[in-house]
């Protein structure tokens, strides 16, 4: 029959609007609750470090060792350990809520890091003059660390952002849906042109987000 000659990508590709959206909307909700909760861990950390303008050594070690812990646990068996809370929060462990879970709580340590990084690159002698200015601890933080090196944070969205993909791939592979579950329910049936197409459609995202996150970062750079 003809249809048998027709390419799988083809008789497939009404399929692929839904999963990009899926996608999509697991890299929009995962990654703007990562983005709030890891800039208020890392400034957390930033400020009650040693030397901090907040300093707490109880705070900052509590903190430190559990952004270490849940950064050091691979993404796909920290998948399966937060079912429960998935069940317990949406009554799901499938689908985009059953998803949104194990991608904020994986995502979360990442994105903490990366805004402290880019707020320790902050020259030291900024905070001293400003510590010398009178300015409030709430001050320093708003109109210094959340200030001064926009464009370093800006770069470290975009590679977290670029990093949770991979990871919508994974929980695709586990019920999620999106890109990542077609990709390989379908190269498990061996028709490995629809995996090489979601291959291509990722790249395709991922170039997207490096284009926006460059063009930012050179806007707000002085």
């Amino acid at each position: 029959m003809l249809i048998d000659f027709i390419p799988n990508v083809v008789k497939y590709a009404h399929q692929f609007p839904k999963a990009i959206v899926d996608t999509l909307v697991m890299l929009a909700y995962s990654g703007i609750i990562s983005l709030v909760l890891g800039l208020i861990l890392g400034v957390v950390i930033v400020v009650t470090r040693k030397g901090g303008i907040l300093e707490n050594k109880v705070v900052f070690f509590v903190l430190d060792k559990i952004i270490n812990l849940f950064r050091a646990i691979p993404f796909i068996i920290l998948v399966p350990m937060l079912y429960f809370l998935s069940r317990l929060i949406f009554n799901t462990t499938i689908g985009i809520n059953g998803a949104l879970v194990p991608l904020v709580v994986g995502t979360i340590p990442f994105m903490a890091r990366q805004m402290e990084s880019a707020m320790m690159e902050i020259d030291d002698g900024i905070i001293e003059a400003s510590i010398s200015m009178g300015m409030s601890p709430m001050q320093i933080i708003f109109q210094v660390y959340l200030h001064e090196n926009i464009p370093g944070m800006i770069r470290g969205i975009t590679i977290t952002l670029i990093a949770l993909i991979g990871q919508i791939a994974i929980v695709g592979a586990v019920g999620a849906g999106g890109l990542g579950d077609m990709a390989i329910r379908y190269g498990q049936r061996n028709m490995y042109d629809i995996t090489y197409t979601v291959v291509i459609v990722i790249l395709i995202i991922i170039s997207v987000i490096q284009s926006i996150g460059n063009k930012l970062v050179e806007k707000t750079t002085h």
